[in-house]
């Protein structure tokens, strides 16, 4: 088994009820048990600004199945909530399941990139990763708390009452 973080956010079709579901589908995935999972945090958007706030949270799962099965059953749990794939980058979707950290694993492929690529500098994932596993050392060596340093807690509100149960 192996330890996965997981970024979760939608920004369309009642987010929160979208991150709700999905981290349901999270536990039930197979040769898998959901660990752990932040607080929600709304977040300004990526890219086009005239979309809705993103909710962001961060999930915690142990699975044995390897990178690409787990990129593969995230990708149809996004299917089953309505996501459409565009052509436009950072756009509004109604879920989008990133894999952040994969264990110590490196992985870069066409389809995967583990460390997520853009991680270190998006306070919507470096705060809510921080409220799971603050001691968190990545792959690369570097702590968490120095990833925190460079990136402030701009643009970010958290949500009180989607506080964990």
């Amino acid at each position: 088994m192996e330890r996965v973080y997981i970024g979760l956010g939608s920004n369309l079709a009642t987010p929160l009820a979208q991150l709700r579901s999905a981290l349901a589908s999270l536990a039930a995935l197979p040769h898998s048990n959901l660990i752990a999972r932040s607080s929600f945090y709304a977040s300004d958007p990526l890219g086009p600004a005239d979309q809705p706030r993103y909710v962001n949270a961060v999930a915690a799962l142990d699975t044995a199945l390897s990178p690409l099965a787990l990129l593969d059953r995230l990708q149809t749990i996004e299917l089953e909530q309505g996501r459409t794939r565009k052509a436009e980058r950072w756009g509004p979707r109604t879920l989008d399941l990133d894999i952040l950290l994969f264990g110590n694993q490196k992985v870069d492929i066409a389809r995967l990139t583990v460390p997520h690529y853009h991680m270190h500098a998006r306070a919507f994932v470096l705060y809510p990763l921080a409220e799971i596993v603050p001691e968190l050392h990545l792959p690369d060596g570097r702590t968490l708390s120095e990833l925190l340093s460079a990136c402030p807690f701009e643009g970010l509100q958290r949500l009180a009452e989607a506080a964990p149960e």
